[in-house]
């Protein structure tokens, strides 16, 4: 009779810790916005496929390239510069505008003075590159071109991006829109968000902020953002949840890029995935901490 009884109570236990263990899995993989989100991939119409990025296609290429000599930097941000055909990101540590190859050289290092904790980098129209500092929530705007050597945020074109009780929690992601003349601004977390603004005519002012997305996007956090002028669909890099997720110009999420271990074409993952950008070719570029890229291209069906 004990035995029995103890053996029911074991098996108790045993149901609660698989319940528990499951129940953590789904959480900290995030499963259910996973399948979530992969259902509303497969309800899309061709139509609506075909007008999309189609993240679901894409695949990493090759091995992931490392950024010499930026280990101990903290890179954050990333933004694809069409005139010059590179990349730009900034870093948090000491402040600088890295420029790199499409393969993920450093082709050069221009020191920043007068930023805090830079989070986020787009290279705008007209030569002009603007910077987001999450702690001073602040957006600088300099204009760059080949023989920039240094840059100081007294001298640039400085706009208050409000929430000045947001602490660290602030805004991480920015992304230029051609199209509609506009800026692309995420919060990161507390409330979570993507809004939009156009530039102030006079500098030294606070932007008026137009909520774009609240929610439905499935995601802990936003640490990047990009812009697919081809589509006019928005990329959302997410840290926590390592993922990469597009939206179109309402915010609806069309699909995403599992970043986490085992999936999009490679095994380890990418950890603390900072900064996401497009090329006007579709190629997708991602920064990762410490000094890392990815790359990632779509995968062509054959005829």
């Amino acid at each position: 009779m004990l035995a029995a009884s103890w053996l029911r109570y074991a098996r108790k236990v045993l149901l609660y810790v698989v319940i528990g263990l499951i129940t953590a899995a789904v959480i900290y993989l995030q499963l259910f916005p996973r399948a979530t989100l992969w259902a509303q991939e497969l309800m899309l119409s061709p139509a609506e496929r075909a007008a999309s990025i189609g993240l679901g296609d894409y695949r990493i290429i090759g091995k992931p390239h490392k950024l010499s000599g930026l280990e101990a930097f903290e890179t954050s941000g990333l933004s694809y510069s069409a005139s010059s055909n590179t990349l730009f990101t900034v870093t948090g540590k000491t402040a600088f505008l890295i420029e790199l190859s499409l393969a993920g050289d450093v082709l050069r290092q221009i020191p920043i003075n007068g930023v805090s904790n830079l989070e986020a980098v787009e290279v705008l129209s007209g030569g002009r590159i603007a910077v987001v500092d999450e702690r001073m929530h602040r957006m600088s705007v300099f204009q760059v071109d080949e023989h920039t050597q240094s840059l100081d945020a007294s001298t640039a074109e400085n706009y208050d991006l409000g929430f000045a009780d947001a602490g660290n929690k602030g805004f991480e992601g920015l992304a230029w829109d051609p199209d509609q003349q506009r800026l692309l601004l995420a919060k990161e977390r507390d409330p979570l968000g993507i809004f939009s603004f156009q530039l102030p005519a006079e500098a030294n002012t606070t932007v008026t902020l137009q909520e774009l997305v609240s929610g439905g996007l499935f995601v802990r956090d936003i640490s990047s953002l990009g812009y697919d002028s081809r589509t006019g669909n928005i990329l959302v890099l997410s840290d926590e949840s390592r993922m990469l997720v597009e939206l179109d110009a309402q915010g609806y999420p069309l699909g995403f890029i599992n970043l986490g271990v085992g999936m999009g074409g490679f095994s380890l993952g990418i950890k603390q995935p900072e900064g996401v950008a497009i090329g006007t070719d579709g190629t997708i570029y991602v920064i990762a901490e410490p000094d890392l890229m990815y790359v990632f291209r779509k995968e062509v069906e054959p005829n």
